[in-house]
């Protein structure tokens, strides 16, 4: 059974997680995946089964922050559909790859400094604020899949919803801030859920590691 203090800690979390989610287009990941780790470490998970247990976890719960955000944002009319059917083949091939491939041979520790490398990379980018050419617009279909095979496979292995990836590349096209944030709410989705689904075996695990840390 969990303790009440860890309950706080992973209501307050989803409650961050879920504000982020639907004011930024972000899936949470960025945010769950180092407290969740920090949490299962804490009670006596290895470092290395710790990252992927969180990342996997992540992107299950992505999953319902993604359809939470994206209903909002559609009742707007900021969803930029035309956008999600060029990107969203890409990116369910790009998040298959990286949940039955690359995630289960790569160890925790490569995976963690991965993710610290993206979340770094992707913060910089936002601080730079590089405005795009005006004349630039979003690729062809061939181009559109081809960039959400990108975003999927970085997403899907670092355990976040895109948001972070996508946001600066339709911002670079010159779609607009609030449509690009709407969007990567509906990217987020196919991400999460092929990620997911990928993921099942390390679900599994982090339900025994998490609830029963004495079996393990």
């Amino acid at each position: 059974m969990l303790e009440p203090l860890l309950i706080v800690y992973l209501v307050v979390l989803g409650l961050c997680t879920g504000f982020l989610a639907g004011l930024l287009g972000i899936g949470g990941g960025m945010i769950m995946v180092p407290f969740i780790t920090a949490i299962l470490t804490a009670r006596g998970v290895s470092p290395d089964l710790a990252v992927k247990v969180a990342i996997a976890t992540s992107m299950s719960t992505i999953v319902f922050t993604s359809i939470s955000s994206l209903r909002a944002h559609h009742k707007r009319g900021a969803v930029r559909w035309d956008i999600v059917r060029g990107l969203a083949p890409g990116i369910v091939m790009g998040a298959a790859m990286a949940s039955v491939g690359v995630f289960a041979v790569l160890k925790g520790a490569w995976l963690a400094l991965f993710f610290a490398l993206f979340v770094s990379f992707s913060a910089t980018q936002m601080l730079l604020d590089k405005k795009p050419k005006p004349s630039r617009g979003l690729p062809r279909t061939p181009g559109l899949t081809g960039a959400g095979s990108v975003i999927g496979f970085l997403s899907g292995l670092v355990g976040a919803g895109g948001g972070f990836a996508s946001v600066p590349f339709m911002t670079w096209c010159n779609v607009a801030i609030h449509q690009a944030v709407a969007t990567s709410a509906a990217l987020g989705l196919p991400i999460a859920w092929w990620r997911a689904r990928g993921s099942r075996a390390c679900l599994q695990v982090r339900s025994a590691t998490f609830l029963f840390p004495r079996c393990s």
